[in-house]
């Protein structure tokens, strides 16, 4: 894709995420209207002072539009994920979609042996951590209450403090985690 229709695309995409007219944007980045224009629509070649101005504007990086946007549609398969497991390997926890800049959550698949626990340090501050159980039974322990899940079941609660995950089931437990860190 060539650099004015990158640049026409990621103009639109964050005006429109912002809810700004091309007016507001551009009393606020100081180009004009019809130049704005000309530029989402990929008419114009816009000049790199242009460029700076609408990034100013939108108060973001020079290079958030110069980057071409992957497709908003993914699929993951599991054995793509990044995967880590617990020292002795009984806990297993695959990371679908790690928090990032666009993201204020992360997306688990956990997997946990049977007769076995593993405990979590807590994560950070304010966040909340939200639990799916798809296989097996759960039995989680914050702050010295237990709750047991069985599959379908879904649990959330406020995540800065250890909490401890025990498969009390049969067979290999399996479960969603989502770790949300508001903003």
């Amino acid at each position: 894709m060539e650099i004015n229709a990158i640049i026409a695309e990621n103009l639109k995409r964050l005006r429109l995420e912002r809810n700004q007219s091309l007016g507001q944007l551009a009393k606020s980045c100081g180009v004009s209207k019809v130049m704005l224009s000309q530029i989402e629509k990929g008419d114009t070649n816009p000049t790199i002072n242009t460029v700076w101005k609408i990034a100013k504007g939108l108060k973001v990086p020079y290079t958030a539009l110069l980057e071409q946007q992957k497709s908003s549609m993914q699929v993951l398969q599991k054995i793509h994920t990044e995967t880590q497991a617990s020292d002795n390997q009984h806990y297993r926890i695959y990371c679908y979609y790690p928090n990032s800049a666009s993201r204020d959550f992360e997306l688990f698949q956990i997997e946990l042996d049977e007769g076995h626990s593993y405990a979590s340090v807590g994560h950070s501050p304010k966040s909340f951590e939200y639990i799916m159980v798809l296989q097996g039974t759960l039995t989680l322990t914050i702050k010295e209450e237990s709750f047991t899940l069985t599959a379908d079941d879904s649990i959330t609660f406020p995540a800065a403090s250890k909490h401890l995950y025990t498969n009390s089931g049969q067979g290999i437990l399996k479960a969603v985690i989502i770790n949300h860190y508001p903003t």
